[in-house]
């Protein structure tokens, strides 16, 4: 007791602090909900940003260029290039990761489990596009249809969160399901409607890219970083395609491996075989640090192998992904100038209307008539602690568009009032929808 307590009572009092107060950002930043609320801030400063007196540096501040030399070789892009097109690809190699999983062993591991939010996800999708295409057939703005067709996952599961444990855990599983499925949906309309024409030398460099990737996969290398190189040059390869290059991220992400590379031993094994290899030796006062070096390195690799990659992917750049690359991307895309906004003009204000309909009783009308009908067709049931308010409180906060409408709305629209237009509406109708669910929620659960 006494060893105990004076090793405790060596410990620097700034170490403890620190160590305490790096232990708390941790779990806060596990915490669903936190994300949900740091993408919103950002969003709230960014519109506040672009309306103040400072409007003007907010466009100044975000095409920037930003140029990388080497000799007579130079690459510029802007900020808001590195932010839409190469941050986000990291976003995107999570939801692939996430996908991947779910295929594997989640909620679309088989067609039973996923027939109910395969077949709510797309009644989520067609019934939104319908109605925007009734506010907008036969005009310039009918290219926006996808714009309200997406969910944002992170921050409809933040709202979720919001309402607390008595939401059944059934009801997570299928917004989770159902929000997944939706960035499938997403992916391939932005691959095959807002794509331009192929450049078949890029698709060549991807594939390149790909094959590369495939060989370290067999090589068994398992270190993250080796991936960066293959990693970009299948992004380069899909920006000189003409496909968005951010789609390198999904790619990358269902390509992930579910299960650790092979080995002679299982991980537990060889870390309890290094462990016991590590006590024998430094029980010996003779010890040095080469007699350490190789079980610790094993005992190193073996705690990456407990998880498999699919796995790592998600827990290694989750953090990263939620308190850095989307709040960057509703800073550089949520500030809509409402003063360059003229709602007087027929196809601003049928955009307008078209999403936040679409979103707000689009999304839900599409989830609840197509869950209804495969569940009184018995093509499947609800699942278990799942009732109709539950199926009802899903679609609601699937209105919830965010980061994915406003990213298709940048591809959907080239004339700025259009653009600005979409998203204003995109940001509106994803507040109405997460306080309609978070009120639903409070009075039916």
């Amino acid at each position: 007791m006494s060893d105990k307590n004076s090793a405790s009572s060596s410990i620097p009092r700034p170490q403890v602090l620190t160590t305490r107060a790096l232990a708390a950002i941790e779990r806060f930043s596990h915490i669903e909900a936190v994300s949900g609320i740091v993408l919103l801030l950002a969003a709230m400063v960014a519109l506040i940003w672009a309306n103040s007196p400072l409007a003007d540096s907010y466009e100044h501040f975000w095409n920037t260029q930003l140029t990388l030399g080497l000799g007579e070789f130079t690459v510029s892009c802007s900020l808001h290039f590195l932010v839409n097109d190469g941050l986000m690809a990291i976003f995107f190699l999570v939801v692939g990761a996430e996908i991947r999983q779910e295929i594997n062993d989640g909620a679309l591991a088989n067609l039973k489990l996923a027939t109910l939010p395969l077949g709510a996800a797309l009644g989520g999708v067609m019934m939104p596009a319908i109605i925007y295409m009734a506010f907008n057939q036969g005009t310039e703005a009918s290219t926006g249809w996808a714009v309200p067709t997406a969910t944002d996952i992170a921050f409809a599961v933040g709202v979720l969160a919001l309402l607390g444990k008595s939401i059944p855990g059934g009801i997570r599983v299928l917004l989770l399901a159902l929000a997944i499925i939706d960035d499938i949906v997403a992916i391939l309309i932005i691959a095959v409607f807002y794509t331009a024409s192929l450049d078949y030398l890029g698709l060549v460099v991807a594939m390149s890219g790909l094959a590369l990737v495939l060989l370290f996969q067999r090589m068994g290398i398992g270190k993250a970083y080796v991936y960066i190189l293959p990693g970009a040059i299948v992004w380069f390869g899909l920006l000189k395609t003409g496909v968005h290059p951010t789609l390198a991220g999904v790619i990358l992400g269902l390509m992930t491996p579910v299960n650790s590379k092979p080995a002679t031993e299982r991980p537990l094994d060889t870390i309890g075989r290094s462990f016991h290899e590590l006590i024998d030796r430094f029980s010996h006062s003779s010890n040095s640090p080469g007699e350490v070096a190789k079980p610790l390195k094993q005992l190193q690799q073996a705690q990456r192998e407990i998880l498999p990659p699919v796995q790592r992917v998600q827990v290694g750049l989750h953090p990263w992904v939620a308190f850095g690359v989307m709040p960057l991307f509703a800073l550089a895309n949520a500030g809509v100038g409402l003063q360059g906004i003229n709602l007087d003009d027929d196809v601003s204000r049928n955009i307008f209307m078209g999403v936040i309909s679409a979103l707000v009783l689009g999304k839900p009308l599409g989830i609840v008539l197509a869950s209804f009908a495969l569940v009184k067709l018995n093509v499947c049931k609800l699942p278990e602690g799942v009732t109709w308010s539950g199926i009802g409180l899903v679609g609601l906060l699937a209105g919830i568009g965010f980061t994915m409408s406003i990213f298709i709305s940048s591809l959907a629209f080239s004339d700025p009032a259009f653009l600005s237009s979409a998203k204003l509406s995109v940001l509106a109708a994803s507040a109405v929808a997460a306080i309609t669910g978070l009120i639903w929620g409070k009075i039916k659960f």
